[in-house]
């Protein structure tokens, strides 16, 4: 009998590498050891109890039945109304799509702007599953190497540099993920010249957007309002990441297209997510997020020092999201390597640079701060023990 075999496009749609020690560490915490978690990008807070309180209030009168395709048109209403008070920015509630999380908004906009062979240009290091997508479409990510210098974003030389005929996208994030560095609002707008001057479009992932520390709150509308294409999501800021809520905004001339393919795609986000993210806008929720967002900080504040004195490196600091992402080259040049060493040895685990890309992939980890700070403690003294063994 013939196997069967699953598609070409599944060769180059890989998983997350840290699954594997995710998996170790379950099984060692399920055998009686401690394990500090500083990998996935879930902070431990709850989701704050007003969001909690709505969800459960649908769940209890009914509200469990098909929205529109596009998402509560109360809730539309509610994402516009926090644009234009937080950002001083006017969007009209029907540009805004609501989806299942930010990975469904990101899907709705890959499949309105890409034909087979189209590229879309995309930082290394970088989410990993955003290059996944554009495959998935019958795309090409190009993922073009950044560092430092630039704080791990690409700029207008970039796009002059590896734009060509077939390229028909841009897709930053701010604040990004591994590195938790931003855009600032003249940056995307020199960036948002180019791509307009060749005909493409920008695409900005903001689902960090609200947990940022020490520098203004921002988004990419605030360049231009019309045309930009932004993805966000209740999960990070708004602390509701297994309700599976995110959205997008999009140019008025694609909100048909992308009604069209939501309705084929998934039909509609998760009732009972959308009635409840509509307490996410109160002040009760606001206050919350708030205090969360002061606490991450603190949590960076503690961890960043305290990484450099272990004897990573860190040359761009990190100003938003829950990451830090820090050269590991003084123990070696292979990161997973490292990783698993360090979770067998210390109980830490942590997430290796290359399920970020393969730019300087293997000399770079990333530690995400979404455990209190007596355990972000906990886990620096045993990284100390640790590699002081690896180091003699």
């Amino acid at each position: 009998m013939k196997h069967s075999i699953a598609a070409e496009r599944m060769r180059e749609i890989q998983p997350f590498h840290v699954m594997a020690l995710l998996a170790e560490a379950r099984q060692r915490e399920a055998a009686g050891q401690d394990i500090i978690h500083m990998e996935v990008g879930e902070p431990d807070f709850p989701t704050p109890a007003p969001i909690v309180a709505a969800g459960i209030q649908a769940l209890q009168s009914g509200q469990t039945k098909y929205t529109p395709a596009c998402g509560l048109p109360a809730l539309r209403e509610a994402i516009a109304a926090y644009y234009a008070s937080r950002f001083g920015v006017t969007i009209a509630p029907q540009r805004i799509i609501v989806t299942p999380g930010a990975s469904g908004a990101l899907q709705l906009v890959l499949g309105a702007l890409l034909n087979p062979g189209n590229e879309v240009l995309m930082t290394d290091p970088g989410y990993p599953c955003n290059r996944h997508f554009v495959r998935l479409f019958e795309g090409k990510p190009v993922a073009i190497p950044v560092g430092a210098e630039t704080a791990y974003q690409l700029n207008s030389a970039h796009i002059q540099a590896h734009w060509n005929a077939n390229t028909r996208a841009v897709l930053l994030a701010s604040p990004a993920n591994p590195t938790g560095t931003l855009l600032s609002v003249p940056q995307l707008a020199d960036i948002y010249r180019e791509v307009r001057q060749r005909g493409g479009e920008l695409i900005v992932d903001e689902i960090y957007q609200g947990l940022t520390y020490g520098v203004p709150d921002t988004t990419a509308l605030a360049v231009d309002a019309d045309n930009i294409w932004v993805i966000n999501s209740f999960s990070k800021y708004f602390g509701m990441t297994g309700w599976r809520l995110g959205w997008v905004v999009a140019p008025e001339w694609a909100v048909s297209t992308l009604d069209r393919l939501a309705q084929n795609i998934f039909l509609a986000a998760s009732t009972p997510a959308q009635y409840a993210a509509l307490a996410a806008f109160t002040p009760e929720a606001l206050a919350i997020m708030e205090a969360q967002r002061q606490e991450l900080q603190q949590r960076r504040d503690f961890l960043l020092p305290a990484l450099q004195g272990l004897g990573f490196s860190v040359r761009a600091e990190p100003q938003g999201a829950f990451y830090i992402y820090a050269g590991s080259e003084r123990f070696g040049d292979d990161a997973q390597r490292l990783c698993a060493n360090l979770l067998d040895k210390t109980g830490v685990v942590f997430t290796p640079g290359i399920d970020f890309g393969s730019h300087q992939a293997t000399t770079h980890v990333r530690f995400a701060y979404t455990t209190r700070v007596a355990r972000l403690a906990q886990a620096v003294e045993r990284l100390e023990r640790g590699l002081r063994g690896d180091n003699g």
